[in-house]
């Protein structure tokens, strides 16, 4: 029964040093954010650009006419 009563001691010490002020999250740096975007954004056009790099090759086999 005493380890319970350390083990729940610790946890409300525990939790109540996470729920300070000054311990309170801060959010995300918009650095972080802007890197991630960054990199969405070129993969974003990477893809795009080869979707149509294949596009205009199937469209380049469609035969003309003579």
């Amino acid at each position: 029964m005493h380890t319970i009563q350390a083990l729940v001691a610790q946890l409300a010490a525990r939790w109540q040093n996470l729920t300070t002020p000054a311990e309170a999250e801060r959010g995300d740096s918009p650095v972080g954010t802007a890197v991630i975007t960054a990199i969405l954004v070129a993969g974003a056009v990477v893809v795009a650009g080869a979707i149509v790099a294949v596009a205009n090759g199937w469209v380049a086999l469609i035969p003309t006419q003579p």
